[in-house]
């Protein structure tokens, strides 16, 4: 076997291996704009940078085309993540204080990705540099565009390489199948014009085109001061479509939306401050009486009449009862990898954007040995027959036990919004109003600023949003 297939071979199978942990850990992953991928051809792929190691899985496995993922040297010493590296031919990135007075390290890092433009090949880079969890695009370095300008300036002849911003979006990223993920990827940079002239050999054309990535990274996510600001913008947007202000619609749609919103928030910090800040301070309250209902502003649009919810308890109960063997059967074939999974991470020293990287990683390794060590335990005692069931058995009833206790959860929070209700008759009425009046003065403040209105933002191009099938 060459050393090319076995680094297909590897690739193919730490690829595999993603998709299944990140279909395990997040309930959705969708994907817009996915037609922009080339099928061929040099292709550097730069998404801004949140979670980590979790941010080049979720690419690998949104996006068909092998990559070469540059990551942060210290990675590839990490017990966990750094065999995994190795193995998909990971380059290792050394920052400055990494590489110390060693600049041929970093050189040789330049030689590789060069190469492998110039051989049609696609690189994966976020060029923050690195990680952090703030919803802020931090500074964009201009080793993407150097890498770029390297690569066409040694093959000018050769197809131009393709620049294409990526911006990945997460709700809740470390939270085991609460969290969601999207990945918006844009129309690609425009770059024949720093190419072309003799400007590729100054620093003008990195400038250059590093602005334009920075620019085309933002357009692709939502900005906020910090992840408080973000959740209460995340609050404000649900308001705003339970009152009517915009009609249901996908994650892309909704991108769009708090965009707008953040653009209309920032314009009246200027112009309107005392106004901004005391409405601030409202929603504020508003989340936390919430919080202490432990209620969702979704709650405040249903209907709990008895009948309501006595055909809902005999659906969902009905439904749970016939499918809890089957999911007592997955959560069993299970349960020792997760196990193991949750120990490693707490014996690991991690930060909040490491989190969700560390428990995909744990379980990349942990699952796969764990169902080793049980497909092993029922040949053993039952044979070959039992084994072959098992295995076929494996991930489906893994999928179901997940989606009843997704369920279960559903039926837990219904039935606290209502025992709530039943304890305090007037707490919907009061929770209603003061969701009205946090509309009305939404809808004032937006009337300021009729040109960046949430309703009408314009969606990050809906028309192509889908669960992306790689």
């Amino acid at each position: 076997m060459t050393a090319s297939t076995s680094g297909r071979m590897g690739y193919a199978l730490v690829r595999a291996l993603a998709r299944f942990l990140l279909d395990l850990f997040y309930t959705r992953i969708e994907v817009v704009g996915a037609e922009h991928v080339p099928a061929a051809g040099p292709l550097i792929v730069a998404a801004n940078h949140h979670n980590s190691v979790v941010d080049a899985m979720l690419l690998m496995a949104v996006i068909r085309r092998p990559l070469r993922i540059l990551a942060n040297a210290p990675l590839f010493r990490h017990p966990l993540i750094g065999p995994f590296l190795r193995l998909i031919g990971a380059l290792p990135v050394h920052r400055r204080k990494e590489a110390g007075n060693d600049p041929g390290r970093n050189a040789a890092l330049f030689a590789a990705t060069t190469a492998a433009l110039r051989a049609g090949g696609a690189i994966l880079i976020f060029p923050e540099g690195r990680t952090q969890p703030e919803p802020v695009l931090q500074e964009v370095r201009t080793g993407t565009a150097r890498m770029l300008l390297a690569a066409e300036s040694e093959a000018p002849g050769n197809p131009r390489v393709t620049l294409l911003p990526v911006g990945l979006l997460f709700h809740r990223p470390g939270t085991f199948r609460a969290g969601r993920a999207l990945v918006l990827i844009g129309r690609p940079i425009e770059t024949a014009d720093c190419l072309d002239g003799g400007e590729a050999a100054s620093g003008a054309a990195a400038r250059t085109l590093t602005d334009r990535l920075a620019d085309a990274l933002r357009a692709q996510i939502v900005e906020a001061d910090d992840r408080h600001t973000l959740r209460l913008l995340g609050l404000v947007e649900e308001l705003w479509r339970e009152s009517g202000g915009a009609p249901p619609s996908g994650e892309p749609a909704r991108v769009a939306r708090l965009q707008g919103a953040m653009r209309i928030y920032r314009s009246l910090l200027l112009s309107a401050p005392d106004r901004v800040a005391a409405f601030r301070g409202e929603v504020e309250t508003f989340d936390a009486e919430l919080e202490k209902a432990g209620l969702a502003a979704a709650h405040l649009s249903r209907a709990y009449s008895v009948a309501v919810v006595a055909r809902f308890a005999l659906s969902e109960g009905l439904s749970l009862l016939l499918g809890a063997p089957l999911a007592l059967c997955g959560m069993a074939a299970h349960v020792l990898p997760y196990q193991l999974t949750a120990a490693a991470v707490r014996l690991l020293p991690h930060t909040d954007e490491e989190d969700a990287t560390d428990k995909i990683a744990a379980g990349l390794v942990f699952f796969p040995l764990a169902w080793l060590a049980e497909a092993y335990a029922v040949f053993a005692v039952a044979g070959k027959l039992a084994l072959v069931i098992f295995l076929a058995a494996l991930l489906p009833i893994g999928f179901f036990a997940l989606a009843w206790r997704e369920r279960l959860e559903h039926v837990k929070q219904e039935a606290g919004a209502f025992v709530r209700f039943l304890r305090d008759r007037d707490l919907p009425r009061r929770l209603r109003q003061r969701r009205q009046a946090l509309a009305t003065e939404l809808a004032a403040l937006v009337s300021l600023a009729p040109e960046a209105s949430p309703s009408t933002a314009r969606p990050a191009e809906p028309e192509d949003t889908r669960r992306q099938e790689a």
